[in-house]
């Protein structure tokens, strides 16, 4: 039976791949995880303690890092700060997590001679043009445009120089953007659903053209486990399901799957710095590891994520109104 350390494992893709990995493996799973803002030990509720454990603790912290490693099999480095807002408020937590906590992850797993899988994200490339048919793929020049994307390229370039310089075992994979339970609300996704469950009408950065190319957070996992099992050494993989989507088709749709008016949104201050638009060429995943997407259809996805937020206002309540208040202040 497989020993996995996921790292960051109470946030939003962390702990969906906490409860997809005890459904679908027979891997125990031990979470080290800081408990920030965007960690919330609610998501982990309900698994069984036979095969889970909890450690309330940060990748900063060299000792634990060290400890948890030693025990593990397979360690999946989730754990980042990862709101492009919040970097550029305050960028010195993004270089401690991201970059720091990733070097001492890196020194564990060379210490103890263990496999490593590095979750990145698809922002380390910088953005495309609207109307340019390319796509990401693992040969893409990383251009980061944010303190957040640019801590996450100098994680993925460690990684690297690990497994050159010092034979670690490790795999990459940088993903396109997430949507699904237990997301945090101040995301452009769970927020839209939970103002409207609220009585507000979204949201609407701009004019909403910005492109991103939405993934179901389970395909993700699904994924992740597939690189774990079958990845090449050294490789890095690109996740994605070809599901590009303006911002505004986004919120429209939400609209129209919680029965209101497409149009019934306000349009706010952009984003400093807004990236136009990503998207993932995931050829090697599917041609080298026969991974497919399970929500080929994002309607089917984003309904079911609908429904979570409206069956689980205890997990999201207690967040909103410092969300909304913060983004008031900044006219958004």
């Amino acid at each position: 039976m497989t020993s996995l350390l996921v790292t960051g494992g109470a946030g939003f893709i962390g702990s969906n791949f906490v409860h997809w990995a005890l459904a679908n493996t027979d891997a125990n799973v031990t979470v080290l995880d800081a408990l920030t803002y965007a960690g919330n030990l609610s998501s982990l509720g309900g698994l069984s303690a036979e095969r889970f454990q909890f450690v309330n603790g940060s990748v900063t912290s060299p000792g634990l890092v060290s400890e948890l490693v030693e025990a593990s099999d397979v360690v999946v480095h989730f754990a980042a700060e990862s709101h492009n807002d919040n970097s550029l408020e305050g960028p010195g937590v993004f270089i401690d997590t991201n970059i720091v906590g990733t070097y001492h992850v890196l020194q564990a797993v060379r210490q103890h001679q263990k496999r490593l899988h590095h979750i990145s994200t698809d922002e380390v490339y910088g953005d495309l043009e609207l109307d340019d048919p390319a796509k990401f793929t693992p040969a893409t020049p990383y251009n980061p445009s944010s303190p957040y994307s640019a801590s996450k390229a100098a994680s993925d370039h460690l990684v690297r120089a690990w497994v050159r310089s010092f034979g670690v075992q490790a795999t990459i994979s940088n993903c396109s953007n997430n949507y699904g339970p237990r997301q945090h609300i101040e995301k452009f996704i769970p927020r839209q659903i939970t103002n409207i469950i609220d009585g507000h009408r979204p949201k609407l950065y701009g004019a909403g053209l910005n492109v991103r190319d939405w993934i179901h957070v389970d395909d993700h996992n699904s994924a992740v486990w597939r690189i774990i099992e079958e990845g090449a050494i050294g490789e890095t993989y690109l996740i994605g399901a070809d599901g590009e989507k303006s911002n505004r088709e986004v919120i429209e749709l939400i609209l129209e799957l919680m029965g209101l008016e497409p149009d019934g949104y306000d349009h706010v201050n952009d984003r400093a710095g807004h990236d136009l638009r990503y998207a993932i060429d995931a050829t090697k995943l599917r041609e080298e590891l026969g991974w497919e997407p399970r929500y080929t259809d994002f309607s089917e996805g984003l309904d079911e994520t609908i429904t979570w937020y409206e069956d689980n206002e205890t997990w999201w309540r207690p967040m909103k109104d410092a969300t909304e208040a913060k983004y008031a202040a900044k006219g958004q």
